[in-house]
């Protein structure tokens, strides 16, 4: 059975996955936050239920009336295992369910880290991978009309695989940044009006487990 809503300060979960570590964080409709953050182990499955369990409390998981998850690319046993969890989730508790990629996580950060905004209208974000090529994805800059000249970043390529990386300059290495990547979920996830349902988030599988 769903839960009802009575308390009116409702949170927003993000649950996000790198190449080595996983997390989670809420925000309160009042802006106080919590992070929980750890790298892998052997028995991943185990772990992240329990680490779930120890971060919020059965009081704190009513409250929630949004999920935000991150599908990849990242270590795939974990993304799926975030996804399966966010899902189940937001099914029991009938909530949305908001998925991004974890390239679009870190889009504004690198394009603040280099100064993309002076430069260019959009760039790259590429991940090397060991015998496989490439993973890479774009992104659009969009700056609002003055007096706002308020920053957006679209993702217009979702990230997926390339042989060689030909022909899309500007671009910058992956970079994945557990609390920064979880904040930015958090607030993907809050400008997103829409409603979306537990069976819209995939994971994004750009190779295989074996790479």
């Amino acid at each position: 059975m769903p839960y009802k809503f009575k308390n009116h300060n409702k949170l927003t979960l993000a649950i996000h996955s790198t190449d080595e570590s996983f997390g989670f964080a809420y925000r309160e409709n009042n802006n106080s936050e919590n992070f929980f953050t750890k790298k892998f182990e052997k028995d991943l499955c185990n772990n992240l239920i329990v680490d779930f369990t120890n971060f919020i409390t059965k009081e704190n998981l009513k409250r929630i009336n949004k999920i935000s998850v991150s599908i990849g690319p990242s270590n795939f046993n974990a993304s799926r295992q975030i996804i399966v969890l966010a899902r189940t989730l937001a099914q029991q508790i009938n909530c949305s369910l908001d998925s991004f990629s974890s390239f679009e996580l870190m889009a504004k950060r690198i394009a603040t880290q280099n100064n993309i905004y002076y430069i260019n209208n959009s760039f790259w974000i590429f991940k090397r991978l060991k015998r496989r090529g490439y993973i890479a994805g774009k992104y659009d800059i969009c700056i609002s009309e003055k007096p706002n000249n308020k920053v957006t970043i679209k993702e217009t390529v979702l990230p997926k695989i390339f042989k060689e990386l030909k022909n899309i300059e500007p671009s910058y290495q992956a970079e994945y940044s557990d609390t920064e990547d979880l904040k930015e979920l958090l607030n993907l996830s809050n400008k997103n009006s829409s409603y979306n349902t537990w069976e819209k988030a995939l994971p994004l599988y750009p190779i295989s487990p074996i790479n």
